[in-house]
């Protein structure tokens, strides 16, 4: 049955209609797009014009785990379709908003649960219907969320000036519902015999199981858990801000800026691939101390880009797009090297609750900074420091630990 499985070409269209299902919800990451147009409608300052983002990738990683254990009894169509559907109600009732609390709970939280819900089922179908290439499927598949923006930023830019902010939350929300449902209905698990087996051989490749109880007593878990954070925090901040950025810094009118972040959006698509391979070849703490090194070579060029220089902007927010990315594969497969495969899901859902706290502390931090300063380019300073202190976390704890 497996060799049936692994011929069956057809197979290969899961990948695409994943792919473009994630690049829907990836959508989150051009939110530096709107937060301009926000601030001028709302009268706010970006700590405030953050808040919909941060809630949204809160609401996200708290749905996520949540959803997981609902996968098997309702399959990942049923659950791509919820989550699709609270993402475009989510995004068109944003469209009607006349405040940013109401545009928090709309997007925000309406919206980061549909995300959160349909998140890991594309992921799942690829990973069963691929046990002979699970790395590169699910790899392939997860690039959309990360590569979104480089479509969906501009998209969204040229929808902004010519119709608004507001009519865009309308549009995309529309868009999404048909995409997303439409994508959804082909998705399916293979046979549960053909599961069985992958289950079985991944059993025998672990050398270690351990179950949440066990894995949220080491050291290795709160190590990795910081770590997480601190990349996440940076990352998810950078991408808050690269918008904003390009236009107060660098000087850049807000269609360029569109286009930068969309060529970001490769950076952080490409560093899922590149981080996971660079784990499986140096494992979790050379891999960590690697992406603190390029944060802080990024936040030095920010902090010595005083002249605005575009070429420096874009070389120090394509690292901070590709480590966010990179962390998104260090994570995972760090749980799994860790801790092994059979609670694999359990104890990723656990270790995904730095994403969320990540989320609210970056854009927090970051908006702060920039009311209270009066400019983004204090910023840096504190992710520099806060790289090194990853570094530092990363020589001293993050290993793997024999666990009683």
């Amino acid at each position: 049955m497996q060799a049936s499985v692994i011929e069956n070409k057809s197979r290969w269209l899961y990948i695409p209609l994943g792919l473009i299902i994630f690049m829907c919800m990836g959508t989150i990451y051009s939110w530096s797009i709107f937060r301009k147009p926000i601030e001028t409608a709302f009268n706010i300052g970006a700590t405030e014009s953050g808040l919909p983002y941060m809630i949204f990738l809160v609401f996200y990683a708290l749905a996520m785990p949540f959803a997981g254990s609902y996968m098997d009894k309702y399959g990942p169509r049923a659950m791509t379709i919820a989550g699709g559907v609270l993402i475009s109600i989510g995004w068109f009732l944003s469209g009607f908003t006349s405040s940013i609390i109401v545009l928090t709970i709309s997007y925000g939280v309406i919206g980061g649960m549909g995300v959160g819900i349909a998140y890991g089922a594309p992921m799942a179908v690829a990973a069963k219907w691929f046990p002979d290439k699970e790395g590169l499927a699910v790899g392939l598949t997860l690039g959309g969320f990360g590569l979104s923006p480089f479509i969906t930023a501009p998209a969204a830019g040229w929808l902004i000036r010519h119709f608004g902010a507001f009519t865009t939350f309308k549009i995309l929300g529309v868009i999404f519902a048909v995409i997303i449902i439409l994508l959804a209905i082909p998705l399916k698990f293979p046979e549960k015999k053909t599961k069985k087996k992958n289950r079985t051989k991944n059993l025998e490749i672990s050398n270690q199981e351990i179950p949440p109880g066990e894995m949220i007593k080491s050291k290795s878990f709160y190590a990795l858990w910081t770590t997480f954070v601190i990349g996440t925090i940076i990352g998810l901040m950078a991408i808050a801000i690269s918008g904003p950025v390009a236009e107060e810094l660098i000087n850049l009118n807000s269609a360029t800026a569109s286009i930068y972040v969309s060529l970001f959006a490769i950076f952080n698509g490409i560093g899922r691939p590149i981080f996971g391979a660079l784990t499986d070849k140096f494992k979790v703490k050379k891999t960590a101390i690697i992406s603190f090194s390029l944060i802080i070579l990024a936040s030095i060029l920010m902090i010595i880009n005083n002249s605005g220089n575009p070429i420096l902007y874009f070389i120090a927010f394509a690292i901070f797009w590709l480590n966010l990315g990179g962390w998104l594969a260090i994570a995972p497969a760090a749980t799994s090297y860790f801790f092994g495969k059979k609670n694999y899901s359990k104890n990723y859902g656990y270790l995904f609750t730095a994403y969320g706290v990540g989320a609210v502390i970056g854009n927090l931090f970051s908006g702060s900074i920039r009311d209270i300063m009066g400019s983004y380019q204090f910023v840096f300073y504190p992710t520099l420091i806060i790289a090194a202190i990853g570094i530092v976390i990363s020589l001293l704890f993050l290993k793997k630990e024999p666990i009683n």
